[in-house]
């Protein structure tokens, strides 16, 4: 048995961790503290993802200018190549991300660019 919230290898610093390989994606979960994308910085990815806070709070944030805050329960869908950035994490408590990337098939929850 594992726990989703134990195991992270240093306090402070951002980790990804791939819980499980699918045959078209992964599960992972991210412990960010504090850490944002760089200034300019646009994630560009070439798979769907879904994402859900489990602990602390993180914002996303769309070149259309939307913005999206987190806290621990809430998730959403970002369809591949939909860019965006993260824009805010809690330090304390650390912001822990569930993320499954892959080929999804769900309705867009986040801001379309145009």
């Amino acid at each position: 048995m594992q726990n989703i919230y134990w195991g992270f290898a240093e306090k402070g610093k951002e980790e990804e961790q791939t819980l499980l390989s699918l045959s078209k994606g992964r599960l992972a979960r991210i412990k960010s503290c504090g850490h944002v994308s760089p200034p300019g910085y646009w994630y560009d990815q070439e798979e769907d993802e879904w994402v859900m806070v489990l602990g602390g709070e993180g914002e996303l944030e769309w070149p259309c200018g939307g913005k999206k805050r987190l806290k621990a329960g809430d998730w959403l869908f970002i369809p591949a190549h939909q860019r965006h950035r993260v824009s805010y994490t809690s330090s304390e408590p650390p912001c822990i991300w569930l993320a499954i990337y892959g080929n999804l098939k769900m309705e867009d929850s986040s801001c379309t660019e145009k």
